[in-house]
């Protein structure tokens, strides 16, 4: 039998690899910039175009490469970064494995310029699909430049698979800031089409997060300090008052390695127990400094996910410096029943000495002195004696018989109606209309001719709401109510890339944009069942829904719109309802195209037949 088995060729081989490094263009960003901090980069420019599809490009000042060294780069596993498998414990770098260049370069056209300060020249390479163009001298800064562009272009079927333009860019956003957080002392820059999203100045971690997340985050902040022989944990935290229902100001860095680890995050959920509703997640930027021998991070192809030797004491430790911190700046709330709060020395009064009281005593006072010829003595108080005489008036009448009684002929007594049935019917014109009742503020109970329905009433108002919403995004006739003062709600700039990518789908809701900034959005026209209060809550929870995916398809991206409004906007399990919001909700239901599901495929009522009553009394 002939041999079967054979050596891929190198090409199919830096594809396969791709397949594990390159999942997106925002996954050529991570190993681009990474690569620019080993090179020792003081400065960082980061160029993209139509969310990385056409063109990523990453220039740094740092050290640069060899004639020699610049072609190697792109041959995989060729590294400075390790020596010997020993190497691998004691990481320092971003990268160390040798497959980034080498894998972008299999499936997209990549140009590279780099020069050495020691050298007046420097050299140009040009890739094709893993192909070498050319190789070349060439006039360039010291550092290095990386142009990726048509990403993807020998795999359509990878290129597919791409989103839309806004949610790569998304994407390569998240990257960006991953990396700029870890690395504060580095000045960073990043545009995109054209314009400038990011300009983040060499400085210390706060105002780098300032930079990042907009001004407002400079209020939000509280430091977390702890050092122990285990770790170094130094960073911040978000005041709880600030848990936002969407992901996506989680931060952990190991070693300035930007990491994922659901076990540490559940830390500082256990830490902040009480303090923040369900569902909703606290803002984090923490850095743990560990030993590089006591972590693996070469267990995973994105090196995001790392192995502890100890994690349970990390756990603790962090647990109890996120509660310390909280208790140290007053945000926890302390329950000391010795403690009185008016005995608190203010602020001003901190470096003053006390006041002793004085008595003044007047020698001269006398009890019994007299005044104008008087003196002064205690006297009882005088009652005035009513009048009684004719007191016997007030009788006449009573014992002739002639009071009138034709008075009270008329007399109704109110009394409360009492009724034997649990819904009791109402003659009207001849027709007989079931009532309502609500049960644990939370279903509604209305008979029909073979028994009963039980609505729940959030499930059946969000299927209501959905409907109108899905109707109002077709059609595109929206009403919508203008604001007398418009309205300016705050967000960072990831979120707002996101509200310009659903303005128009949103528009057609009723809502009204006057402008949509970087860190702030405008607000002039909701929508006419909502409420003004009720905005930030409503765009708080769409961006939690859309934080993964926004859908391509225009129905599916108005399909999951409605669902987060109907479902924001729904009324609650708690909610008292008077008879006529009762009425209208069960007619409404019953008028929807669906009324058995809810937008999230939940029953909306149960029917009990008469039968069925009857076997629960046998």
């Amino acid at each position: 039998m002939a041999d079967i088995i054979q050596l891929l060729p190198d090409h199919v081989a830096n594809q396969i690899a791709a397949g594990e490094v390159v999942q997106r263009p925002a996954s050529v960003v991570k190993e681009l910039v990474e690569n620019a901090i080993d090179a020792g980069s003081s400065s960082i420019k980061l160029v993209v175009k139509d969310g990385g599809k056409t063109l990523i490009q990453v220039i740094d000042n740092g050290v640069g490469m060899s004639h020699t060294d610049a072609r190697l780069s792109f041959e995989r596993h060729a590294t400075s970064k390790i020596r010997s498998a020993e190497d691998l414990f004691q990481l320092n770098t971003k990268g160390f494995r040798g497959e980034a260049l080498a894998s972008i370069a299999a499936i997209a056209h990549v140009e590279m310029n780099t020069r050495q300060e020691t050298e007046e020249l420097g050299t140009q390479i040009r890739i094709e699909g893993g192909k070498l163009v050319s190789q070349e001298v060439t006039t360039t800064p010291e550092g290095t430049s990386i142009s990726v562009k048509n990403l993807f272009f020998n795999i359509p079927a990878r290129r597919n698979f791409l989103k839309s333009n806004q949610v790569e860019l998304r994407h390569i956003i998240d990257e960006f800031q991953r990396v700029a957080l870890a690395h504060p002392g580095v000045h960073f820059e990043m545009y995109h089409n054209g314009n400038e999203l990011f300009a983040l100045p060499v400085s210390n971690l706060r105002p780098r997060i300032v930079h990042i997340f907009g001004t407002k985050t400079n209020e939000k902040l509280v430091p977390v300090e702890e050092n122990t022989e285990v770790v170094k944990i130094s960073g911040f935290i978000g005041k709880p008052q600030f848990a936002k229902k969407s992901r996506g100001e989680q931060f952990f860095f190991v070693n300035n390695r930007f990491i994922k680890s659901p076990y540490l995050h559940h830390a500082i959920l256990s830490a902040f127990e009480g303090l923040i509703k369900e569902q909703t997640y606290p803002s984090y930027f923490l850095y743990l400094e560990v030993d590089p021998t006591t972590i693996d991070i070469n267990i995973h192809p994105t090196k995001t996910e790392i192995k502890f030797d100890d994690e349970h004491t990390l756990y603790a430790i962090l647990r109890s410096a996120v509660k310390h911190s909280l208790g140290q700046f007053n945000i926890a709330p302390v329950l000391d029943f010795e403690r009185d709060s008016n005995l608190d020395t203010p602020y001003d009064f901190k470096d003053k000495g006390a006041n002793f009281p004085t008595i003044e005593v007047d020698s001269n006072f006398n009890p019994f002195e007299e005044k104008e010829g008087k003196v002064k003595t205690q006297t009882k108080p005088v009652y005035k004696k009513e009048n009684t005489a004719g007191w016997e008036s007030l009788y006449v009448g009573l014992e002739t018989g002639d009071t009138k009684e034709e008075q009270f002929t008329q007399l109704e007594v109110e009394s409360e109606h009492l009724s034997g049935n649990l819904f009791p019917e109402e003659e009207e014109k001849g027709q007989t209309t079931a009532s309502t009742y609500q049960m644990h503020r939370k279903y509604i109970v209305t008979s029909i001719k073979s028994g009963m329905v039980i609505i729940d009433q959030y499930r059946a108002h969000q299927r209501i709401l959905y409907e109108q919403f899905l109707r109002n995004i077709t059609v595109k006739e929206a009403l919508s109510q203008q604001l007398l003062f418009p309205l300016v709600l705050n967000y960072s700039k990831t979120e707002t890339v996101l509200i310009k990518e659903l303005k128009e789908s949103l528009q057609h809701t009723g809502f009204a944009f006057s402008k949509i900034e970087d860190e702030s959005i405008e607000i002039t026209g909701i929508p006419m069942n909502v409420s003004e209060s009720e905005v930030s809550i409503i765009l708080d929870q769409l961006l939690a829904d859309f934080q993964e995916e926004i859908p391509d398809s225009s129905f599916s991206q108005a399909d999951l719109l409605a669902k987060t409004l109907s479902k924001a906007l729904a009324v609650k399990t708690g909610e008292l309802l008077q008879k006529e919001s009762q009425e209208a909700l069960v007619n409404d239901l019953f008028a929807c195209k669906e009324p058995t599901l809810s937008p999230l495929n939940k029953p909306t009522y149960i029917t009990i037949t008469g039968e069925e009553l009857d076997k629960k009394f046998l």
